[in-house]
């Protein structure tokens, strides 16, 4: 029998080892992964490249429709192509979904605009607890949850956060934690403001280490007293992390998400680049040791996953305005994979550990594991093919996210996407995005009923 696509003489990468196999796909699925050649209606020679599962970022900010100068879903899921991302979540705080109906209505929108797969989250509001079961039933992939008011969502103290984990934990659902403490980040700021402090330096004073810490400190706390399923966002530091660690090895059911920020951007860049560095929480690393250290914590699994957080502005909306108005947030999702794949041509990580951490790992956290995820027998056949010798220097004019610009911009690194398949179905040919927006779908939450 013939299949539909056969990618042949590659090395797939599995987060068990590599083995150079021939990869064959049938109906949009993986249906053969075998040393012997087999007939196909289209066969890609792969030889030299990795076989990567297309990778998984489950948190992303795309602005549609509500900022959609800032960025879109056809832009952000055409960059997330390019780099080997086929499958996203995305939750936009301009335009949140609250309710169902809200989930509903950005499904219809979004019906014809996306070139990859995405699963959308809900935001989670103090004063909504009780949409949580029926945002849950109705497919959200999970809940996003300030604990500082950001971008203009309100946070939740800790009053709140326990009502809300248990009800999250009687519906199954998962929350995806920003976990920076209000009562300190607002006093940090009262304080800047009152010194008539304009400086990039504000940023680290007042989202704090501290501010972090106890957060983090107290939903861990909360996730092992209500058994609620929770995921600390975009985690900084190590420090950061052994607090999480401790209520872990408690029982409590945490899971650690971390971006390519903490692996490879220093403290004190944002006093030369400002705004261009104005994320939160904001770069922590004092020195290339303690980015080895984030490295490290990845490499080893004490960090489970690893996403974007792709948060983009223009560098003229990054201009506009003090150091306390321009938006918060970096582009990402061009440069994540990348940034990765050449900490695995250093060592840094191993390839085999790359895709757990940014494909397998997050799929299974939020239940789109096995569709997603990874290369095995009847899974989607979502596949990024890789030059790891591929050296190339980040460029904004290679930007496609409206941002028009890189963090990264003037680093020269190894590895690089070279074709992406989403479902079997070629949207990326050396390195040129070459489907429409539109045959991406949306997925399902793992709670859906009906």
């Amino acid at each position: 029998m013939t299949f539909d696509l056969g990618i042949e003489g590659g090395t797939v990468v599995t987060p068990e080892g590599r083995a150079r196999l021939n990869l064959y796909v049938r109906d949009g699925a993986v249906a053969a992964l075998t040393s012997d050649r087999e007939p196909a209606s289209e066969s890609v020679d792969a030889a030299g490249l990795l076989v990567l599962p297309g990778m998984v970022d489950t948190h992303v900010h795309l602005m549609d429709p509500s900022a959609t100068e800032r960025e879109d879903f056809p832009t952000g899921t055409a960059a997330a192509a390019r780099a080997g991302v086929t499958t996203i979540v995305e939750h936009a705080h301009g335009g949140p979904i609250r309710t169902p109906e809200d989930l509903r209505e950005k499904r219809r929108y979004l019906r014809d605009r996306s070139c990859v797969d995405f699963g959308l989250a809900a935001h989670a509001w103090p004063d909504r607890i009780d949409q949580v079961d029926g945002l849950w039933r109705a497919g959200v992939t999970f809940l996003k949850v300030f604990t500082c008011t950001t971008h203009g969502v309100p946070g939740f103290d800790a009053a709140h956060l326990l009502r809300l984990f248990r009800a999250t934990a009687d519906a199954g659902a998962v929350c995806l934690v920003h976990c920076e403490d209000e009562s300190m980040t607002a006093e940090a700021e009262r304080e800047l403001r009152a010194a008539g402090r304009e400086d990039p330096g504000v940023i680290t004073a007042w989202r704090s280490r501290e501010a972090e810490v106890t957060a983090l400190a107290v939903a861990a706390l909360l996730s092992r007293l209500t058994g609620a399923r929770i995921v600390t966002a975009h985690l900084s530091h190590v420090d950061a992390l052994a607090v999480v660690e401790r209520e872990r090895a408690a029982g409590a059911p945490i899971t650690v998400e971390t971006c390519p920020q903490y692996l490879s951007l220093l403290e004190d860049e944002i006093l030369e680049k400002g705004a261009f560095r104005k994320f939160t929480p904001p770069a922590r690393a004092r020195g290339p040791g303690d980015l080895d250290s984030m490295w490290m914590a990845v490499s080893g699994g004490r960090i489970d996953h690893i996403s974007t957080d792709h948060a983009p502005s223009t560098a003229e909306q990054k201009a506009a305005g003090s150091i306390w108005d321009v938006h918060f947030g970096l582009p990402g999702l061009d440069t994540t994979l990348p940034v990765l794949l050449d900490g695995a041509s250093r060592g840094a990580i191993s390839y085999e550990r790359l895709v757990e951490a940014y494909a397998e790992a997050p799929a299974r956290t939020y239940g789109l594991y096995p569709r997603k995820g990874h290369l095995g027998i009847g899974a989607d056949a979502d596949i990024a093919l890789v030059d790891p010798d591929a050296r190339w220097t980040v460029s904004d004019e290679e930007i496609i996210s409206r941002a028009g610009w890189s963090p990264f911009t003037g680093r020269t690194l190894r590895g690089r996407t070279v074709h992406t398949y989403l479902r079997g179905r070629p949207i990326v040919r050396d390195g040129r995005v070459v489907d429409a927006p539109g045959y991406g779908s949306f997925l399902t939450g793992p709670g859906h009923r009906g």
